[in-house]
């Protein structure tokens, strides 16, 4: 095992960044069709979770009646709405682009 004394008189090349090097992007994958696809995806995922997410939250606030529990009841229903537009935009543009150009023509 090293000492903190020779991992520090070592090159850099050797210690932080050949340990940090699998850890890098990889940025041919990410510009690949699998990966904008995998971006993509992970997008749709995010705002599909977060419409559920804030859709419990807000019915668990509303059944309190308070004042404060109503006005989150409405903002947590104002942000579903804005996370289920942009997962319908993400859908229309990015998931089924093929679909919506098939039915233009």
């Amino acid at each position: 095992m090293l000492s903190a004394r020779d991992r520090r008189d070592r090159p850099p090349e050797e210690g932080v960044a050949a340990e940090l090097q699998g850890f890098a992007v990889d940025k041919n994958f990410l510009t690949s069709l699998k990966g904008i696809l995998l971006e993509t995806e992970l997008d749709f995922l995010r705002c599909v979770s977060a419409i559920i997410i804030f859709l419990v939250v807000s019915f668990a606030a509303v059944t309190s009646r308070d004042g404060a529990a109503i006005a989150a009841f409405v903002f947590g229903i104002i942000l579903v709405s804005i996370f289920a537009y942009d997962a319908f935009k993400i859908y229309r543009t990015d998931i089924a682009p093929g679909a919506s150009q098939g039915d233009q023509q």
